[in-house]
């Protein structure tokens, strides 16, 4: 028998659950920020929805629910997030414009490369460890960005001058490495590709 359909959990798990609230809580940050003036509650809940990125994938191994679903939807889910925050936080003024597209267009690429070697049949790539790295430090960034920056530009509070700074060291060394691992990917994809055209051989 197949075994990835043996392992296959079907689309009605609670990691797939779990992705799903986190997508329906994007649009409750836009509102918060947009149409509100609790731009602070939305700043929490934009970087609760980048902690938690971990969670869906860590409840699918830990219940035995790897779903093909799962698989497509929580990188799908986390590319939203990420791609819709950024673009949230810049539109709000809490980022400048070139950091914002610099950090997509390097998503848009990321995305691109893994919907192409997929196509291509190519063998999974494991993640690279500072590629986390630079994922945690801009899904962190973002958020405190937000926070560091007030409505209607007002006045702002001396600990959000400080914290600004601090954004901006670990936002530019998010973004750096991001664009550094990116380069790093592209020996192990080409093996990947390789490896899957490979197997398709030998099946």
């Amino acid at each position: 028998m197949n075994e990835s359909a043996d392992a296959d959990a079907g689309w009605l798990t609670w990691p797939n659950a779990i992705t799903l609230v986190r997508l329906a809580l994007l649009p409750v940050f836009f509102w918060l920020l947009f149409s509100t003036d609790h731009r602070a509650i939305a700043a929490w809940l934009l970087g609760a929805l980048g902690a938690t990125d971990w969670i869906d994938g860590f409840a699918a191994r830990k219940l035995h629910q790897v779903s093909n679903v799962g698989k497509i939807l929580d990188p799908t889910a986390d590319r939203l997030l990420v791609i819709g925050g950024l673009l949230a936080v810049a539109a709000a003024g809490g980022v400048p414009w070139w950091f914002a597209l610099a950090t997509l267009a390097r998503e848009l690429i990321v995305s691109t490369l893994t919907l192409g070697l997929a196509a291509l049949g190519a063998a999974r790539i494991s993640v690279l460890w500072w590629g986390k790295v630079s994922t945690f430090a801009l899904m962190t960034t973002f958020p405190l960005f937000l926070l560091t920056t007030n409505p209607h530009h007002a006045t702002l509070h001396p600990w959000q001058h400080d914290a600004r700074i601090a954004c901006w060291i670990i936002g530019v060394m998010g973004l750096s490495l991001s664009w550094l691992v990116l380069l790093g990917y592209v020996r192990p994809a080409l093996t990947a590709l390789r490896a899957g055209r490979q197997g398709r051989r030998i099946l």
